[in-house]
């Protein structure tokens, strides 16, 4: 079968799109930058839940209401920066974007080497989120434009390698690091690697698109963006709202597991670490074959298989047995990772070269808003039915989902954008 028959029907067009350069030089410092931002991120987010819990241990119920919160909070700091982030990107340059997320990812979290209550914890938080919100949108963006279109669903398999490698190593080490040694280092390694694309400034591409200028010195506020590339442009493009939805439906399982796992009773810390390990590795691995697969028989294949996956391995979860959570954390994952890069690819597909920043802003804020509200709502009520029943909960309500993925599947392939 030939590679992307529904979206180029020309052989020769597809060949040569094959042979185009994967990774140019800007797209690599872009690639290190989201890397650093994303070890920044992933080693607070297991531990934040662990402080905060800390913080507020006198009080009944606090504690686990707490940990909900500052991921919660986080997120929300996140959505609020995906919000802004298309219009900010058409007055600044984009490196200068990438630089003022990192610092705020990076220099509030100083605030936390000594002990902290828990709104100062949840203050830190939200300024993380929103400077981590800002690099998310403004990389991806990078990411779309500087892929050959017609091998975007490998590039972004590929970006999703990247992006997954710090939950690879990043999320487990945060957690073991704060078990063995403390909240001091954890802290420590997340200011010092959040303030890497600082180091990278003078290789970062201000502006997007090598095709139509260099990168490195076209400022974006000399460009025309046509009007409806925005943010609320993106919601009313047909199909985008339910992708939306799907991925949402994934997230929501995605900060519930990061949030409580590591305070489920009965679960050893070394279990904790190992799952999350497994859990990061199946969706690294999950990301990049379905931005493969979807290159040659289309994405929105993926959706419903993705969604059961990951059910399957949420609602596995409510025995919490060692082999059964390593197999559930392995089975979310995988199925994370094909809904991410499917929906992702999906999402550009789909919208006009100008939106290629709304819909990753879209994506991103699916994304956010999905792992900061699970946390949220569990927090609320998990304390009185316990950690296996939420843990099913979450994976029954990704269910929700099938009839909007059945439905993605049986439309018509869309030609991609840029191509």
């Amino acid at each position: 079968m030939s590679t992307v028959t529904a979206l180029e029907p020309g052989r020769e067009t597809r060949v040569a799109a094959s042979r185009e350069r994967l990774v140019s030089g800007p797209l690599a410092w872009v690639f290190l930058s989201s890397f650093a931002a994303l070890v920044s991120f992933d080693l607070m987010l297991s531990v934040t839940p662990m402080y905060a819990a800390a913080a507020g241990a006198g009080s009944a119920g606090a504690g686990s209401a707490g940990a909900g919160l500052v991921i919660g909070v986080l997120l929300l700091g996140t959505v609020a920066a995906e919000l802004v982030a298309s219009m900010a990107m058409k007055r600044f340059r984009y490196r200068t974007l990438l630089i003022a997320g990192a610092a705020l990812m990076g220099i509030p979290a100083l605030a936390l080497l000594s002990a902290a209550p828990l709104p100062v914890i949840a203050a830190v938080s939200v300024v993380r989120g929103f400077g981590f919100g800002l690099c998310s949108v403004v990389m991806a963006t990078l990411t779309a434009m500087l892929l050959p279109p017609q091998r975007r669903g490998e590039g972004l398999g590929v970006y999703g390698v990247v992006d997954c490698l710090p939950d690879v190593v990043a999320l487990p080490a945060g957690f073991w690091l704060a078990d063995r040694y403390g909240y001091t280092v954890v802290v420590l390694l997340t200011a010092a690697v959040a303030l890497v694309p600082v180091a990278a400034f003078r290789w970062l591409p201000r502006t997007a698109d090598p095709r139509t200028a260099d990168p490195r010195t076209t400022d974006p506020r000399t460009t025309e963006e046509p009007a409806g590339a925005g943010l609320l442009a993106g919601l009313r493009q047909p199909g985008e709202m339910r992708l939306a939805f799907i991925f949402g439906a994934t997230t929501v399982a995605g900060g519930v597991v990061v949030s409580f796992l590591p305070l489920a009773a009965g679960v050893p810390a070394g279990i904790v670490a190992i799952g999350l390990l497994v859990q990061a590795l199946t969706a690294t691995t999950g990301r990049w074959w379905a931005g493969r697969h979807g290159d040659r028989h289309g994405p929105a294949g993926l959706l419903v298989p993705g969604l059961a996956i990951a059910a399957a391995g949420m609602i596995a979860m409510v025995w919490l047995r060692w082999p059964v959570v390593l197999a559930g954390m392995a089975l979310f994952g995988a199925g994370f990772g094909i809904i991410q890069n499917a929906t992702l690819t999906l999402m550009i597909d789909r919208m006009p070269a100008s939106g290629l920043g709304a819909a990753n802003a879209l994506w991103n804020l699916a994304y956010d808003a999905g792992y900061g509200a699970g946390p949220v709502v569990v927090g609320l009520f998990v304390g009185h039915t316990g950690y296996p029943v939420a843990f099913a909960l979450t994976g029954l309500l990704m269910l929700v989902a099938l009839p909007a993925g059945r439905r993605e599947h049986a439309a018509p392939p869309v030609p991609r954008s840029g191509g």
